[in-house]
């Protein structure tokens, strides 16, 4: 431990002799007038802010040596909750998708030390999403990523991107950077997962018409089965959960089953067993199905179910580069999307 320093003299406030007295502790202030620099360029060398360049950054580490700054814990709380936070906003956060993606960021950035506000809706009404960007706003975030599922919700943010850096992985912010999940190549690897089974025709269960990776899901389903020779039934549309799953296997089961299903959920394909059970429809004697995200609980479905991993927490890490080169004003390479890994379990099987 440094002994502290005093100075011997008159008291400074008083004139008066009193003997020693500890000398004037250096203060922000003090060390932005050293090294020439605003006291906001001294907090953001103090809490590691990539945005300051090396120049910079070492007159201001040089003036803190020669004045023995040390910063108060409380101010370099302060500090670091002005520089160092960045905003969340999620869209639809029930649903497993947008929570795994924002629970990846989130981890990521932990990791580097930074912090994170979060503002979360339920739905993608635009009032609604607006008001959330609002909330972070006003926490005075550097940048905010964006979870949104389609252009529905990227219309209330439309003027986000022109205020501070904006990434998302759907590309439906105008201005944003995208940092995508390759669904459409997840598609496909479902289409070939069956037809490499022997199956000569899917039949999807897609999601919601007005979230982007529906249509992505869908387009993949589309390519994979025109360029094996497939046949593409109707799509038949759900809305994410296992309830309209539920609907559409008890219609499936009275109209006539196929004999492959792919799902664009798990939640969906969840739904779709349980009323093909109750009917006495069999996976995947009758039916194979193959979901999408590999929820925690998919490995026990019964049957076990055969699915699409996205890798979350490798998109949040991405994510969370995107945003720090954003910040120190470089102009990232554009990566090609993530894709998923196929997961075998036993509801898939060779056609019968």
């Amino acid at each position: 431990m440094r002994p502290a320093r005093a100075a011997v003299g008159p008291s400074p406030r008083t004139g008066g002799d009193r003997g020693p007295t500890l000398a004037a502790v250096a203060n922000i202030f003090d060390v932005a007038k050293a090294a020439g620099v605003s006291h906001q360029t001294v907090s953001r060398v103090l809490n590691r802010d990539m945005t300051v360049g090396p120049e910079l950054r070492q007159r201001v580490e040089d003036a803190i040596g020669r004045l023995d700054y040390r910063p108060s814990a409380a101010a370099r709380a302060l500090a670091r909750r002005r520089t160092r936070t960045i905003g969340l906003l999620v869209v639809g956060l029930p649903f497993h998708g947008p929570a795994s993606v924002a629970n990846g960021f989130n981890a990521a950035a932990r990791r580097s030390e930074l912090d994170v506000a979060i503002a979360a809706t339920d739905g993608i009404d635009v009032a609604d999403v607006r008001q959330a960007a609002d909330t972070l706003l006003g926490q005075d975030v550097r940048a905010v990523v964006v979870v949104a599922p389609g252009p529905s919700a990227g219309a209330a943010l439309a003027d986000l991107a022109a205020r501070l850096p904006v990434v998302t992985s759907v590309d439906v912010v105008p201005g944003a950077s995208v940092v995508p999940v390759d669904d459409e190549g997840g598609a496909e690897l479902a289409v070939e997962h069956l037809a490499a089974l022997g199956h000569r025709e899917v039949l999807h269960l897609a999601g919601p018409d007005d979230w982007t990776e529906a249509a992505q899901r869908i387009a993949g389903w589309r390519a994979a089965s025109a360029r094996l020779g497939l046949a593409t039934p109707e799509v038949l549309r759900g809305d994410w959960s296992a309830s309209s799953g539920y609907v559409l296997g008890a219609r499936l089961a009275a109209e006539g089953v196929p004999t492959a299903i792919f799902s664009a959920n798990d939640q969906t394909a969840l739904g779709v067993l349980a009323a093909f059970r109750e009917r006495g429809v069999r996976v995947p004697e009758d039916v194979s199905i193959v979901g999408y995200d590999d929820i925690p609980e998919a490995a026990f479905f019964a049957p076990p179910l055969t699915t699409l991993r996205p890798d979350f927490a490798g998109l949040g890490r991405r994510m969370l580069t995107r945003v720090e080169r954003l910040l120190a004003d470089e102009r990232p390479e554009q990566q090609p999307g993530l894709l998923p890994d196929l997961v075998v379990r036993s509801s898939t099987a060779a056609r019968r």
